[in-house]
């Protein structure tokens, strides 16, 4: 029995006693009651009739709420909107700064693939915009629900359940929000390093990391899986060689995984030449309406900045791609393709991280007329999200694949040309470049397995001496210090 409730009935007792002396408590201490009913005054009757009642209470009390815990709540209820929007406002009202950064942070980027201040910037970015379209609902509230869309997936069925809402406002929504990022912050966040200062620090990174001068980007192309098409589409076009409809997404990143540049308008069914050639970026480096304004002599070859990308594309003076796929040429290409294929990993990383942020895109679930919007919103955020360097998802793995080189067009053979010159040129520099450090060494370059695997030896039999002399040199030292 509760403490409290004893102490009351001793005290009530205590008043019996005095009001009714009639009654006596010693003669029985250890049953209350008892003297209490064989009173003949009223009182006793009366107060033990008080203490049941109280008894009864105490019993039946139900216990207090919990305390609201420090950390707000990790998801909407979905028993209607109203609640889920009050859920929302807890969740992102003032005193969510309160909270230790990491994790605040952490719980948003679960929700909506950002972290809080990420998040408010886009809701920033978006709120003008939204606030003309007269939308019934909060800024926040409806950028936070496409966020969590294409962050997990869900559909607009999924989402319409969890936020208590209809579905076709759900889709309404997601393709305001959508077509908002893909053209209102497309410019701001996704913008082809044409500026001096840019160009010279990405050309720079690329050279640190390959080895070949004036590299300003790397491009690959990704399908993305929809679900449906609409009626008058022929399937067989959008119907890539993995077997399924999609859509191709051309994209170009700098050493920061950040894309330059994002083209989606051609359907799966169509290669990566195909597209390339159909994109504006092609039509205005070919007819050469972006000048980098940065040239290098290489060879007696004057080497404007160019892109790296597979045998898939077409060899061109600004878009430079391997010798061969199994690094079967010579020790220059092979010492060549190596390197490229370094520089284009930063784009197969990016790709990996856009479809590791944003799940939507590993099976798209909006129509086809909103495909490229959502795909290009995505590419946004993805920016958004390197810029303020947040934290690394883990990577959408692509399959690899490998074709034959695409025919030169007419109107490319000169740039397919120059284009063959340029990489020959890069290729003996490279190896020239290459060649003076293992003379420095004491060592000639080669690609022989054999060769390989001595060379790997003696560098394992260095470091074991470094290990062994390192070891002395502790030993030495502590015999030093017990001294």
């Amino acid at each position: 029995m509760d403490q409290s409730f004893l102490l009351m009935l001793s005290n009530l007792l205590h008043i019996q006693t005095t009001l009714d002396p009639s009654s006596s408590l010693s003669s029985s201490p250890s049953s209350p009651s008892s003297s209490l009913l064989t009173s003949s005054s009223t009182f006793p009757l009366l107060f033990f009739t008080i203490a049941s009642i109280l008894s009864y209470l105490a019993s039946t009390h139900s216990p207090p709420p919990p305390s609201p815990s420090p950390n707000p709540p990790t998801s909407p209820p979905p028993s209607s909107s109203h609640s889920s929007l009050s859920a929302f406002r807890a969740l992102s009202t003032e005193h969510i700064w309160n909270i230790e950064p990491h994790l605040r942070d952490a719980q948003w980027r679960s929700l909506y693939g950002l972290s809080y201040p990420v998040f408010t910037t886009v809701v920033e970015k978006l709120k003008p915009y939204i606030a003309q379209s007269n939308l019934s609902l909060p800024s926040d509230y409806a950028v936070a629900m496409v966020l969590s869309r294409l962050t997990h997936g869900f559909s607009a069925k999924t989402l319409a359940s969890r936020y208590s809402l209809d579905p076709f406002l759900i889709s309404k929504i997601t393709n305001m929000v959508t077509r908002l990022l893909a053209t209102k912050l497309y410019r701001e966040f996704i913008k082809i390093p044409a500026g001096r200062r840019r160009l010279v620090e990405t050309t720079q990174a690329f050279e640190e990391l390959t080895s070949l001068p004036n590299i300003c980007g790397a491009i690959d192309g990704t399908l993305v899986k929809i679900h449906s098409l609409p009626d008058g589409i022929n399937p067989s076009t959008y119907r890539c060689h993995h077997g399924y409809p999609a859509v191709n997404v051309q994209l170009i990143a700098d050493h920061k995984k950040i894309f330059w540049d994002v083209c989606v308008k051609a359907p799966g069914g169509f290669d990566d030449a195909t597209h390339l050639r159909d994109s504006l970026l092609y039509n205005r480096l070919m007819t050469g309406d972006i000048v980098w304004d940065k040239v290098m002599n290489v060879r007696g070859n004057n080497v404007r900045p160019y892109i790296v990308g597979d045998l898939g594309y077409p060899l061109l003076s600004f878009l430079l791609n391997p010798f061969t796929w199994k690094r079967t040429g010579t020790p220059a290409q092979n010492e060549f393709d190596e390197a490229l294929l370094k520089g284009r990993k930063v784009v197969e990383e990016a790709i990996g991280l856009l479809k590791g942020r944003w799940k939507i895109l590993q099976d798209l679930n909006v129509g086809l007329n909103h495909a490229p919007q959502t795909i290009v919103a995505c590419c946004v955020l993805h920016n958004l999200c390197q810029i303020a360097r947040e934290p690394e998802p883990e990577l959408w793995k692509e399959p690899e694949e490998s074709g034959p080189a695409p025919r030169v067009l007419e109107n490319e053979k000169s740039f397919h040309y120059f284009g063959q010159n340029v990489r020959q040129a890069l290729a003996d520099d490279l190896y020239q470049r290459l060649s003076s450090s293992w003379e420095n060494l004491g060592l000639k370059p080669r690609n022989d397995v054999v060769y390989l695997e001595k060379v790997g030896m003696l560098i394992q039999h260095l470091c074991k001496r470094l290990l062994v002399s390192y070891t002395e040199f502790l030993c030495f030292d502590f015999e030093l210090v017990a001294y």
